[in-house]
């Protein structure tokens, strides 16, 4: 019986990295709770935090430790009720200019920290937290759209002296009548300059304009994409800790946030579905149609209709001060923005900027017994500058109030605004407690069937069955370093996954013994049966795993969620299960056996 060198190593190699990589895991992170400030460029004193935890000592909350960091303090405690408390107490302590979020500090050694090495992040029904179900508000996003392109349009119009009637047909087309037919050429050609238009000729001289199926799936996917990352910095940005958001079909996003309990708080996170409209100031001879009224600290400040950009061109935000020491806002935008700043601001130095801040919100009422909900949008200027020199890519906001009030527009700006308006279509709540039961339910299953399939092992099998319950121990070890390695999220699924996995990594290991044990029958000598029931079984092995390997890619692909949990447990528990039974037990079996020449009797 032999056993090449390279896979000794090999193994010993592997078992190693498994065991490394799965120690994060028996050092659960603390529940704590996170104090930042708004402001980006504000720290924390050290009397704060004294001043901070004389307090909360003295109110009677349990608490761990505290840990002051460069811009936000952690604190620490022993039980996720005295977590729920401890954030109560100082949302009510602290001023609105704190932002107080849940949060778990990892308790991994400085030595696993070096290696990069984390523990497994648990799903939402493991933890407990909110999720939201949000969907893109495609009609507003188009109508939007159009309003836009007739903007352009009306402009282009304009500067070729192209006498037209334009109107609003509906949120998604707009019809152009034409004043004098020799100019339909000239009219056909500056909608084709426009790009994303459809044209046809409803009546003559009378033309329908629209977005063609492409442009309009087109501009959702990129107001999907765009409001996947507005909303991933929005969690990131306000120390939510190990946040899920992603895309759930065409138009709608996920967005997990473990920890959090308060659906209200939330949806203040990351339900501020708002937008950002930089707007020039309208000049004196402007139609009021095309213009909008807005209060600006208590003065009715007229703004142009057009938009020059919105708030998902800016890159980045940050406060500074100029050089008589007042509070700014330098703002950078990406290439398309600076263009289309560049364009708008180059005539118009000397003119005022707005920046305007878009929110839908929902009022309910009740009429006849019915109650209704309707959606509505408020827009408040946040921001009205006087343009000093054609803006480009970066640019600076001055005549701010205050610093707060700098780094509140910072804020905005940097955690960014929604490509396209959202609405919360389901929203859910998992309590710390059910998360709990259900982490107690999934190990309890998990010791029930890793008891029977290690008892079954040893008396059906005796050495061999020890040796493929180490090997089942091992498998467990693998599926949570690789999990961790992945940064994979275990999910109760996920538990069912690991459970199901059990029983398959002894599968291989029967399949061997069985052969084992029939070759013993045929007066093989034990030696020789080890190597052929290993050698007999690797193809059946393999043909069997990799059916379900396949099959738990296929759930990979069409699945969402949980069943993806599901699907990745599998698909890991099916390769390291491979490599336990077939690989790791081989070893061991030769470490034990693989030397005696005269091996006459093996237990099996």
């Amino acid at each position: 019986m032999r056993f090449q060198v390279w896979k000794t190593l090999l193994v010993f190699f592997i078992v190693s990295f498994g065991i490394v990589f799965f120690l994060p895991n028996i050092f659960p992170p603390d529940p704590s709770v996170q104090i930042t400030t708004s402001s980006v460029n504000d720290g924390f004193s050290d009397e704060f935090l004294n001043n901070l935890e004389e307090n909360i000592n003295r109110s009677g909350l349990n608490s761990k430790s505290f840990e002051k960091n460069e811009k936000s303090i952690l604190i620490r405690t022993n039980s996720y009720q005295d977590q729920l408390e401890l954030k109560d107490y100082l949302q009510d302590e602290l001023n609105e200019n704190f932002i107080v979020a849940l949060n778990l500090a990892a308790n991994t050694p400085n030595w696993l920290k070096s290696l990069n090495a984390k523990p497994m992040k648990l799903g939402l029904d493991l933890r407990g937290g909110v999720n939201f179900l949000m969907e893109v508000d495609t009609n507003l996003l188009i109508e939007t759209k159009l309003e836009s392109a007739a903007a352009v349009l009306r402009n282009n119009l304009r500067e070729e002296r192209i006498k037209t009637d334009l109107f609003k047909l509906s949120s998604k087309e707009i019809q152009v009548v034409l004043r004098n037919e020799n100019s339909a050429e000239d009219l056909e050609e500056i909608i084709s300059e426009i790009g994303s238009l459809d044209i046809e000729l409803k009546e003559p001289l009378t033309y329908s304009l629209s977005f063609s199926s492409e442009e309009i799936e087109e501009t959702i996917d990129y107001a999907v994409l765009q409001n996947l990352t507005t909303l991933r910095n929005r969690v990131n940005e306000l120390g939510v800790s190990e946040p899920v958001v992603q895309r759930e079909g065409e138009k709608r996003i996920s967005v997990q946030l473990p920890g959090i309990q308060d659906t209200a708080e939330a949806k203040k996170i990351i339900g501020k579905t708002a937008n950002l409209e930089f707007r020039l100031e309208a000049k004196d001879n402007a139609l009021a149609s095309r213009t909008d009224n807005f209060l600006y600290r208590g003065i009715q400040t007229r703004l142009d209709k057009k938009i020059i950009i919105s708030g998902d061109r800016v890159s980045d935000a940050s406060v500074g001060f100029d050089e008589n020491g007042f509070p700014q806002v330098n703002i950078s935008l990406d290439s398309d923005g600076g263009a289309q700043m560049h364009r708008a601001t180059r005539n118009n130095v000397g003119t005022r900027m707005a920046v305007l801040f878009v929110e839908k919100k929902s009022s309910a009422g009740q009429e006849g017994g019915v109650v209704s909900v309707e959606n509505y949008y408020e827009k408040r200027v946040i921001s009205l500058a006087t343009i000093q020199s054609a803006l480009a890519n970066q640019f600076r906001i001055t005549g701010l109030d205050s610093p707060a009030e700098a780094s509140e527009l910072a804020l905005l700006l940097r955690a960014g605004a929604l490509a396209a308006p959202m609405n919360f279509v389901e929203e859910g709540t998992i309590g710390p407690s059910l998360g709990a039961d259900n982490i107690e339910l999934g190990i309890n299953s998990l010791i029930l069937g890793l008891s029977l399939v290690l008892i079954f092992m040893i008396f059906y099998y005796k050495v061999f069955g020890f040796l493929a319950n180490l090997a089942v121990v091992l498998n467990l070890i693998l599926i949570a370093s690789i999990m961790s390695i992945l940064s994979a999220t275990l999910t109760l699924p996920g538990i069912a996954g690991i459970v199901l996995t059990i029983g398959m990594a002894v599968d291989a290991n029967v399949l061997i013994f069985s052969r084992i044990r029939e070759e013993l029958k045929r007066n093989v000598k034990p030696l020789e049966a080890i190597s052929s029931g290993y050698d007999r079984a690797f193809i059946t092995i393999v043909d069997a795993n990799l059916t379900t390997l396949i099959v738990a890619l296929i759930l990979y692909i069409v699945g969402t969620g949980p069943v993806q949990g599901f699907a990745i447990t599998l698909s890991v528990g099916i390769l390291t299960s491979m490599f336990t039974a077939i690989l790791f037990t081989r070893m061991l079996v030769f470490f034990i056996y693989g030397k005696r020449k005269n091996l006459e009797k093996i237990w099996i």
